[in-house]
């Protein structure tokens, strides 16, 4: 019996959603299912109506545990919302969770936050000292990247989030988050030293925001930490000096 629980929770993790049957389904639609599946509000539309209520963040946290609107989240341990002081000006927004992430509830954990916070001691901040949250609040199964869909699912939610945090400065971490926030599907490469002006539906101005690697990608590509450390030391000499 612990043999098949353990199989179907591997099965769930690696994002399998159906099995094989003995016998023959019929998929085609009627045209009035067709019709109501064309009428159905998509879940970002959901997602949109549930941040719009929010007005605090205890308000905003509790909201996002309670959506299922993203499937990923069926496959999840823990909805992974927030780690750090909310009343800091410095906010950054990372990918999605990974096992550990997973496991603890908190952004950021394991060897990639090891060096996430090795990377804010740089500039002399301690990770206390700023507000971590994701782009998707949710493991994807096998640690794979977020689709396009869920990320435009989590992103009422996001900005949301970063207009009750309202930060004076955002660190996007990786290309998720830039895809996220700045809509942008474009190499990391390409945007480094790059600075944004960040505005959403509920910000009254923009926010100043910077773009750095994901410290999971360094963990792999150990010769870009050169370009991050000078990265970081350029964030610091334009917004924290």
């Amino acid at each position: 019996m612990n043999d098949a629980k353990n199989l179907l929770k591997w099965y769930v993790e690696m994002g399998v959603d159906s099995f094989l049957s003995e016998k023959p389904i019929n998929r085609l639609k009627k045209r009035e299912e067709k019709i109501e599946l064309k009428v159905k509000a998509p879940e970002y539309n959901a997602s949109r109506e549930i941040a719009d209520t929010c007005n605090d963040l205890e308000m905003l946290e509790q909201a996002v545990k309670a959506f299922d609107g993203c499937a990923i989240k069926k496959g999840a341990t823990n909805t992974v919302f927030k780690d750090g002081d909310p009343k800091s000006k410095i906010m950054l927004i990372g990918e999605a969770p990974g096992a550990n992430e997973d496991e603890q509830g908190i952004p950021f954990c394991g060897l990639s936050g090891k060096l996430l916070n090795n990377i804010l001691l740089a500039i002399g901040l301690k990770r206390e000292e700023v507000y971590i949250s994701n782009t998707v609040f949710w493991r994807p199964p096998g640690n794979r990247r977020p689709t396009t869909e869920e990320i435009k699912i989590c992103r009422p939610f996001v900005e949301k989030h970063v207009a009750l945090v309202a930060p004076k400065l955002i660190i996007l971490v990786g290309n998720t988050a830039v895809e996220s926030l700045l809509d942008l599907k474009v190499s990391m490469a390409s945007l480094r030293g790059k600075y944004f002006d960040y505005s959403n539906p509920y910000l009254s101005k923009p926010i100043k925001t910077a773009v750095i690697f994901h410290p999971a990608y360094l963990l792999r590509q150990a010769l870009k930490k050169k370009e991050m450390w000078m990265d970081i030391l350029k964030i610091k000499k334009e917004f924290l000096s």
